[in-house]
């Protein structure tokens, strides 16, 4: 367990992200998946040898496919686990009724892990064992990890995955809509992907506190690298198949 060292100079305080952060990961996965999935496909049916017009049609396509696809799943994906804590909880109540003694040993086994001196364990345990509600919520935070004020509501995780997801695609498709060369147009639908794909990597740093750089260059790898694959293999299918 990490210490506070006294001697260290005192830092400024900084807020916390607060209940914004259970939606950090649609918001990165949703603008982060439209970016990276679109362009491959883009790229991949460039080196397929579709024209422009097809091009676009398929992009778009993909988009609103993987649009909807990213809502319901992020729906069900956090309907499903938030109905998984319900569960738990309400066994947990029965458990509180019929297994007092053994909650409260479990409870002191928990504190003890978390670096709770031994000596005010049992003191803490019976503050606690005091009120149902605080065993309850006690209980659900460590045992569980469930804290109302963390709780993802599943329509706002679904809305902000699918509209995301749509932002991400604008990139790779948008030049179709202005140019008939397909390669110009998956150059530029590189160069403003990868732009795009630095900004995400580089902006998420500002809740991470990492390092912008560092964090851009690997969202924008990821996504550049992929798409060299994946318009590798249109090459191939074209050269094998027509």
């Amino acid at each position: 367990m990490t210490e506070v060292d006294p001697t260290e100079p005192e830092a400024p305080y900084q807020e916390h992200i607060g209940p914004r952060r259970q939606y950090i990961r649609d918001v990165i996965l949703g603008v982060n998946d439209g970016l990276v999935s679109i362009f491959l496909l883009v790229a991949g049916v460039v080196g397929g040898g579709l024209n422009a017009d097809q091009v676009l049609l398929t992009s778009v396509a993909g988009a609103i496919a993987g649009s909807i696809s990213m809502a319901a799943g992020e729906y069900m994906a956090t309907k499903s686990q938030e109905e998984v804590f319900e569960a738990e909880m309400a066994l947990e109540k029965i458990h509180l009724r019929d297994h007092r003694e053994y909650e409260r040993r479990e409870l002191h086994e928990m504190f003890g892990d978390l670096g709770v001196p031994a000596d005010r364990l049992d003191e803490l345990v019976e503050i606690i064992d005091s009120s149902d509600e605080a065993m309850m919520g006690v209980m659900g935070a460590i045992e569980f990890g469930i804290v109302d004020t963390e709780k993802r509501n599943p329509y706002l995780a679904a809305v902000f995955s699918g509209l995301l997801f749509i932002l991400g695609s604008a990139p790779s498709i948008l030049p179709f809509v202005f140019v008939d060369d397909t390669s110009l147009g998956l150059l530029l639908a590189g160069i403003f992907a990868g732009i795009a794909l630095f900004v995400v990597g580089a902006g998420k740093t500002l809740l991470t506190r990492k390092n912008p750089f560092v964090s851009g260059i690997e969202n924008l790898a990821i996504g550049l690298g992929g798409g060299v694959l994946s318009y590798a293999v249109g090459r191939l299918f074209d050269v094998a198949i027509f």
